[in-house]
């Protein structure tokens, strides 16, 4: 008898035991993408394991879904540039002129919500799980209006601010961050003219929509950094703005990281004489009231379009025996910046270093630069003459159309890092500066991925130079602009060629830049050594013959990691999806599309069990090849 009830005991025990698991067992945090980056940490790290290094060269599509018709653009964005996110078994989505719920294992659509007058954001929405007296939200933004919609049912939500939408003042085209009960937002104001739209970064409440803080990212009188902007410089200055994808928030402290691009104007500082935070700076704010905790200015008075279009990734790193909980920050400026996330301070250590100086009139330009001691450049920061490309690289023709650009210009002046555009006086020949990296980076907004079980931090990179000069207007409320070596132009332009149609700017994905491959690279970072991991050659061009194909490409968009060993990412122009071996950089996989995809990828468990992989491909920018324009779409790929 006491053994029976012994067993039954063991057996109700065991019972409970199992039962308390279930939740668990059934369906992991895992098993959810719940925003752009996955986690406020912005690691893009999912635990997923059932497509794994040994399997994924069986990976094929399983469905998709058009985005809609769009035109290519001959800015540098275009396209969507949309991560989907993966909530309890739906998967939601911005299309061209819609929000999109979507069945995760087969596409169908759920509900679909359509935006009028604008586009809704391209860069995807964001998710608000409720409270006792509000419904789970949708939410996403549509030139200056931040929308919330029944995450059940795809209708407006009349209880979030006036009838389902928030004026933000300012038009931003990302989603916002939800850190518990505020949403984060930035700003996207233009690139000129000097004037216009302050790029503050702000806080709404979740629950009503209202207004909780505002940073301003050029500081007011009073505030700390004002001093930073000579004179009246700071009044109404435009273009110090978190435009990238997104922020992120280290949730056990409530630290909210934010980053913020140049003062307009882009190439010329001379009416902004000063360091002008915080200007090309990460800045880490309380979350609940905007309050600045500290700042880190990685580029002084900008000069050089070096924004910081990502947000940081949240690292924890191993530095000599010691835990420290740092933070990796990328620019265009083709360095990262590895800090103590709590305190500001460099974890390896960074050099104020002098830099060539500005010849334009009334410029001031930094004296001196701070540059990271590790990691080592990300991307090509210097030329010299022998670095320009030859036949044997590509081909006669592509090596002579660089070497007549270069003769055209007379030369190219590069003094190394932070090399200034030159002065050009009135009916002068022009002398051109190359700066390396150009305009576009470096490091563009796609940003990181980290493997906190490694400590590895992954990023794809651009070789690719600008060149130009500076001269004044005869016109117009900027006083001094960069132009081209092909005449008087504010357009950027880049040191590379088509020599089938003899364009240098904007010419597409079959535009090779002048100088010696490789043309882009995807690098692993170990965060506990500040070395390079490894480092490849990212992308290839089709048009060459074999054996000089591995060249790198210009990429837009970022990388993905998971806890089966693999690294997923589209960003190169030459329209592939790839998956390598987070550990080693071996390509494992590869799929081609259609168009480019310059957007992050992600990864879901479908209600089915099944692990899926998804990116949205888009192309429809200056470094892409024109494409179908109905053909923007999610695809979505699984094991057979």
């Amino acid at each position: 008898m006491r053994t029976c009830i012994l067993l039954y005991l063991l057996s109700s025990l065991l019972s409970t035991l199992l039962s308390a698991q279930k939740p668990t067992l059934k369906k992991d945090a895992g098993a959810d993408w719940p925003m752009f980056n996955r986690d406020l940490a912005g690691t893009r790290f999912s635990p997923l394991t059932q497509i794994n290094a040994k399997n994924v060269g069986q990976l094929k599509q399983a469905w998709s879904v058009k985005l809609g018709k769009h035109p290519s653009s001959g800015g540098i964005t275009g396209g969507f540039e949309s991560t989907p996110i993966a909530i309890g078994g739906v998967l939601y989505i911005t299309t061209v002129n819609a929000v999109l719920a979507l069945d995760p294992e087969t596409g169908k659509e759920n509900w679909r919500y359509a935006v009028n007058g604008s586009q809704p954001s391209r860069r995807g929405v964001a998710y608000w799980p409720g409270d006792g007296n509000n419904p789970a939200r949708i939410l996403f933004t549509t030139s200056r209006r931040m929308v919330g919609l029944n995450a059940k049912t795809g209708k407006l939500d009349p209880g979030f601010g006036k009838e389902g939408e928030v004026d933000l003042e300012v038009p931003y085209d990302s989603p916002p961050v939800v850190y518990r009960n505020v949403l984060l937002v930035g700003a996207n104001t233009g690139e000129a003219p000097a004037t216009g739209q302050a790029g503050d970064t702000r806080g709404y409440d979740a629950r009503t929509g209202a207004k909780m803080w505002a940073f301003h990212s050029v500081p007011q009188p009073g505030e700390p950094g004002h001093e930073t902007w000579e004179g009246d410089s700071w009044k109404e200055r435009s273009g110090v703005n978190n435009w990238g994808f997104s922020m992120t928030v280290d949730v056990e402290r409530g630290i909210v990281y934010t980053v913020f691009g140049g003062p307009n104007t882009n190439y010329w500082g001379g009416d902004r004489h000063g360091n002008n935070l915080y200007g090309n700076s990460v800045v880490a704010l309380d979350a609940e009231t905007g309050k600045m905790k500290w700042f880190y200015q990685v580029v002084h008075h900008d000069i050089f379009d070096y924004d910081l279009p990502p947000a940081p990734a949240l690292v924890d790193v191993t530095v000599n025996g010691r835990k420290i909980p740092a933070l990796a920050q990328t620019t265009k400026s083709g360095f990262m910046y590895i800090l103590d996330r709590v305190t500001g301070k460099p974890v390896f250590g960074i050099n104020e270093t002098p830099v060539p100086q500005s010849n334009v009139p009334g410029e001031q330009s930094s004296p001196t630069q701070p540059i990271p001691i590790k990691p080592p450049p990300l991307a090509r920061n210097q030329f010299k003459p022998e670095d320009i490309v030859t036949a044997a690289d590509t081909t006669e023709e592509h090596a002579k159309f660089c070497a007549d650009l270069m003769q055209r210009s007379g030369g190219f002046i590069n003094q190394g890092p932070f090399t200034p555009y030159p002065f050009k006086e009135a009916g002068a020949a022009p002398k051109s500066s190359i700066l390396f990296p150009g305009s576009i980076g470096g490091v563009n907004w796609g940003g990181v991925a980290v493997d906190p079980r490694m400590g590895y931090i992954f990023v794809n990179t651009m070789d690719e130079a600008s060149i130009g000069w500076v001269e004044k207007k005869t016109q117009g409320s900027v006083q001094y602009d960069r132009n081209s070596v092909v005449g008087p132009t504010s357009r950027f332009q880049w040191f590379e060629g088509n020599p089938r149609s003899g364009n240098i700017n904007g010419s597409g994905a079959k535009a090779w830049p002048c100088q010696k491959p490789p043309w882009g690279r995807l690098i692993a970072v170990n965060g506990n050594t500040g070395d390079f991991a490894w480092s490849i050659p990212f992308g290839v061009t089709d048009e060459l013959p074999a054996g000089k194909q591995n060249t790198g490409r210009l990429s837009m968009g970022g990388p993905m990691v998971t806890a089966g060993g693999l690294l997923f990412i589209g960003a190169s122009n030459d329209k592939r999806f790839r998956a390598f071996d987070s550990k080693t950089g071996k390509q494992l996989w590869e799929s081609k599309m259609d168009l480019s995809a310059h957007a992050i990828p992600m990864t879901f468990l479908g209600r089915n069990g099944k692990q899926y992989v998804a990116i949205v491909s888009a192309g429809a920018s200056a470094i892409d090849d024109p494409g179908p324009e109905d053909g923007q779409a999610l695809l979505v790929y699984a094991l057979p």
